[in-house]
């Protein structure tokens, strides 16, 4: 495998295999104290990040000395999984197989042949979007009242509740009282996603993860050992469904 250098400062590297070449992105951080490699946990798309004052001969050099373990990691990564017709999405964590029908309508949950299935209507072009759609709708409507349960119990306040594809954590809150969740957790099972609600309602009572603060979560949702274990199992490949990977 070969290096090259990048065009730019803020640019990025390539790795050429036999399979192709990788682009390794390239970033300084003005705390950063060292070079680091790491996989964005969404795209598996790799990022070095380096010191304000690094070199780029130092961050091609260290790339150059962990591309192996980079490969290797990227290996492990699930298969993206694209959203088209015939393929496999769970909903609640059921799975449901995706059928294109050429008819008015959007999205239904339906049993086809005796399986779960979700029908897609309209353009064939449109399908990909359409399905994410439908799955944002249906983590709303689970999500939202779950986290007004939790708030409830703990008598805190929720200003605002919002969805959106996060790539890095499953949810996150905000002091003022601000949660977003990742809409892919209407993939989960139903434990899953009761979990992460009673997870960043709990912060608004703890903006930590301290000892107290699992006793809350664990309060609210009894199955919070449950559904962290079953994300670290199986979160990657939440993330893998519709994912659209460079490289």
């Amino acid at each position: 495998m070969a290096l090259l250098r990048p065009q730019t400062e803020n640019d990025q590297f390539e790795i050429a295999t036999e399979s192709g070449l990788i682009a390794v992105t390239l970033r300084r951080h003005p705390n950063a104290r060292n070079y680091t490699l790491r996989l964005k946990s969404a795209t598996g798309a790799p990022v070095l990040t380096m010191p304000r004052r690094g070199s780029l001969r130092e961050a091609r050099q260290f790339l150059d000395r962990h591309a192996g373990w980079l490969l290797r990691e990227m290996d492990k990564l699930p298969k993206p999984r694209p959203i088209v017709d015939g393929a496999i999405v769970p909903l609640r964590g059921v799975a449901h197989r995706i059928q294109h029908h050429h008819r008015r309508g959007t999205v239904s949950v339906e049993t086809v042949d005796g399986a779960p299935a979700l029908v897609v209507a309209g353009d064939a072009a449109h399908l990909r979007r359409r399905v994410i759609d439908f799955l944002k709708r249906e983590a709303r409507r689970d999500l939202e009242p779950r986290v007004r349960q939790h708030a409830a119990a703990l008598g805190v306040t929720v200003k605002a509740i919002r969805f959106r594809d996060q790539t890095s954590r499953w949810g996150s809150c905000t002091m003022s009282g601000h949660l977003s969740f990742s809409w892919r957790l209407i993939m989960a099972p139903s434990y899953v996603l009761d979990y992460l609600a009673a997870h960043e309602v709990a912060h608004l009572r703890e903006m930590n993860h301290s000892r107290r603060f699992w006793r809350l979560c664990e309060a609210l949702c009894p199955q919070t050992r449950q559904a962290r274990a079953w994300l670290n199992a199986e979160g990657a490949k939440l993330h893998a469904i519709g994912c659209q990977r460079d490289g």
